[in-house]
């Protein structure tokens, strides 16, 4: 089985702060890691390698400094990484982003599966791996929490709902995102480290790919962030009593107007 797993490097989350004036991310001194969803589409990427046999390659976007990700998910074990870093690229929203990712899955020919992570901490809107799925005419599982049948042409996954869980055959080619009940991501092994001090990322371009320009980053893009801000933290709180129909209609009544209240019986 080849496998595909589409990774990205992310600022550390626990230490990502804002700049009260520019209202963008101070990413200065803060530590850049793979997106922690990202570890589970590596470990839903290795147990199915353990089942089926084959090879995976971690694929990524981003600045020539996010070919440390990709050395890293060779020291927990992937065959083969590929790095897309292009000044072309900068500014991408998801839309340009799938562009660039599912030319670079397409030319690889072959395929079987694409694993991404269910969303990115930075980002969040879940749409990279439906994303890329689309352009390249793929069925798609969203949420999958469990694989329980693995064969040469289809997987059954198990998708997670609200209320439980939904069995699902996925014909292959396919792809699939996966949440973090698919498996506890295993640390790198020793032999996995040492390979990647030496691996040496291959790295391709817009023209590697066949993209115009006006095809990815922000030429590409039909949205732009315009502004990152942290709530205004409110002091203000209103006690709402009675019963549950009057209560709801001051809730209402709130509401229209506006106005954040906590609501206490």
């Amino acid at each position: 089985m080849k496998i595909v797993v589409c990774i990205k490097q992310v600022p550390d989350t626990a230490h990502v702060r804002l700049d009260p004036e520019t209202h963008t991310l101070k990413r200065e001194g803060v530590e850049s890691i793979i997106n922690p969803f990202d570890l589970f589409a590596l470990e839903a990427a290795l147990q199915l390698r353990e089942q089926a046999g084959g090879e995976i390659t971690a694929l990524t976007m981003g600045p020539p400094q996010a070919a440390e990700v990709i050395k890293e998910a060779i020291g927990y074990g992937v065959d083969e990484g590929l790095l897309l870093s292009d000044r072309a690229f900068a500014g991408a929203d998801t839309w340009a982003t799938t562009a660039a990712l599912a030319a670079a899955i397409e030319a690889m020919e072959g395929v079987d599966l694409i694993i991404c992570g269910k969303q990115a901490v930075d980002g969040d809107t879940a749409q990279v791996g439906p994303g890329i799925a689309q352009r390249l005419e793929l069925p798609q599982v969203a949420f999958v929490k469990a694989f329980t049948e693995v064969a040469a042409d289809k997987l059954v996954v198990e998708r997670q709902m609200d209320d439980g869980y939904d069995v699902v055959a996925l014909p292959l080619p396919g792809l699939v995102t996966v949440v973090r009940e698919v498996g506890e991501p295993r640390p790198p092994s020793l032999k996995g480290k040492m390979r990647a001090k030496k691996y040496e990322v291959p790295v391709k371009g817009a023209a590697d790919l066949g993209l115009a320009e006006d095809q990815v980053g922000l030429a590409g893009s039909y949205t732009q962030v315009v502004k990152v801000f942290a709530p205004q933290a409110s002091g203000e709180q209103r006690m709402l009593e009675g019963s549950a129909e009057q209560t709801g209609a001051q809730v209402v009544d709130l509401l229209v107007d506006n106005q954040v209240i906590v609501v206490g019986s």
